[in-house]
C-alpha cells in the first residue's frame, strides 16, 4: 500500500501558476503510475495528466495541453503538477492517485488503486 499526500493548492487569479507536490510513501514509487484528477462541485472527478513510472511518458487531458506540466522526483517519491495560465474553470480539488499495474497510461479514476485527500485549487477572474 502507498500513501499519498498533496499539496500546494491555493487561491490564484487568472493568468497565475500553482505547483502542486504529491508526496508518497509506503511501497517503492517508482513501481506505480501516477494520475492527477480533479473534481469541481456537482461535478464528476476527471483525469488530468498521469506519468509513467519511469517518467518518460505523460498524457493530458485536453484542457491541461500546453498548460500543465506532469513531473515526478523517483528519489523524493513525490510527483507533481505545473500549472501555468490559470482559468476560473480550473477551480477544483486536486487529486493525486497511484495505478498499482502501470501496463498503460490510464485514464479513468477507477483504474487507479491509491489516493490522496485533494488539495483546493481555486482560481478567481
Amino acid at each position: 500500500q502507498v500513501q499519498l499526500v498533496e499539496s500546494g493548492g491555493g487561491l490564484v487569479q487568472a493568468g497565475g501558476s500553482l505547483r502542486l507536490s504529491c508526496a508518497a510513501s509506503g511501497r517503492t514509487f517508482s513501481n506505480y503510475a501516477m494520475g492527477w484528477f480533479r473534481q469541481a462541485p456537482g461535478k464528476e472527478r476527471e483525469f488530468v495528466a498521469v506519468i509513467s513510472r519511469s517518467g518518460g511518458s505523460t498524457s493530458y487531458a485536453d484542457s491541461a495541453k500546453g498548460r500543465f506540466t506532469i513531473s515526478r522526483d523517483n528519489a523524493k517519491n513525490t510527483v507533481y503538477l505545473q500549472m501555468n495560465s490559470l482559468k476560473p474553470e480550473d477551480t477544483a480539488v486536486y487529486y493525486c492517485a497511484a495505478d498499482r499495474a502501470p501496463l498503460y497510461l490510464k485514464k479513468a479514476a477507477y483504474e487507479y488503486d491509491y489516493w490522496g485527500q485533494g488539495t483546493q485549487v481555486t482560481v478567481s477572474s
